[in-house]
């Protein structure tokens, strides 16, 4: 049986700001397309005004993010101030390439930060680097990950489920273990930004990752580990509801370059996902998000099939 969606309480909110979209990657599939071409870095004024509004409107989490976020040269100073601020979790989402360098790690917890957010896209460098567009990129993340590791620091790490890594997943998902991360999720390509370019390379069936999936969390599930998927609807999750993490993702606004998105949650809801016809039919139609909408734009919607109450038992 699925367990209900909690309700997330005020404080556990998140206030997800952009504060760069510079990047020292090129990812095939970034969601932020050529945004580094068109907008500068976030100024410190504007960073500290923005978490001074989320403190006040009773927001206790704070997730710096991008682009690379580490590459802001202020990046430092606006971890110190969200801490100074009162923000109990300070998370900041990366490539993981600056992590590579021990004494950046070390300064980045002397600040006040608790979580990073690591992305890796294959357990092989030749995958994760075409991915990347970026030579060496898998070794240096891969080394990230292990330092931030043995800071201390909580690694929740996010892998972009593609055409040309989904078959590694079991593999990426023993690495990422034995790495020793806190938690691990698998999150299905959304055909946004420059995955819209290479969508008809990179975007494969969910119903053909499915068993590459299941397996990659097998391997988290066995060790007590937590792992997630996202962007997979609940009715290709039979035996592994508990790890659709759209339960529980933190809800918060979202400090982008050309709008401000007052809470993502419902943004993801209403406008980025959508529901198939069949899908009021299903059990679980209440608390799943569906697919990304792009997604049965680009393959129909024949792969989804309605989950009735006895199924579930």
């Amino acid at each position: 049986m699925c367990a209900a969606v909690r309700d997330i309480p005020l404080m556990d909110k998140r206030v997800d700001i952009k504060i760069s979209f510079r990047c020292n990657n090129l990812c095939r599939f970034c969601a932020q397309g050529h945004k580094r071409d068109l907008y500068p870095d976030r100024s410190a004024k504007n960073v500290v005004a923005e978490l001074k509004k989320a403190y006040s409107n009773g927001i206790r989490g704070v997730v710096f993010t991008g682009g690379e976020p580490s590459l802001h040269p202020d990046i430092l100073d606006f971890i110190r101030a969200a801490k100074k601020t009162g923000f109990t979790t300070i998370q900041l989402q990366t490539n993981g390439r600056t992590l590579a360098y021990p004494d950046f790690c070390r300064k980045l917890v002397n600040a006040g930060l608790t979580e990073i957010g690591p992305s890796l896209h294959g357990a092989k460098a030749a995958t994760h680097e075409a991915l990347t567009g970026s030579a060496g990129s898998f070794t240096q993340t891969v080394a990230g990950i292990a330092n931030a590791v043995k800071t201390g620091l909580s690694v929740i790490t996010n892998t972009v489920i593609n055409s040309a890594n989904y078959k590694e997943l079991p593999a990426l998902a023993a690495l990422l273990i034995k790495l020793g991360v806190s938690q691990y999720q698998f999150a299905f390509i959304h055909i946004v930004g420059t995955a819209v370019e290479n969508s008809k390379r990179l975007v494969p069936r969910k119903t053909a990752v499915m068993p590459y999936i299941k397996k990659g969390l097998d391997l988290g599930l066995k060790k007590g580990l937590p792992c997630y998927t996202e962007a997979i609807p609940f009715c290709l999750m039979k035996g592994y509801e508990d790890c659709v993490a759209e339960r529980i993702i933190p809800a918060g606004p979202v400090v982008d370059a050309d709008r401000f998105i007052k809470d993502y949650g419902v943004y993801r809801r209403t406008e980025g996902k959508a529901k198939g016809p069949r899908c009021p039919a299903c059990s679980y139609f209440k608390v799943c998000e569906g697919p990304w909408r792009e997604y049965p734009a680009l393959y129909g919607w024949k792969e989804f099939q309605p989950v009735s109450l006895k199924s579930k038992v």
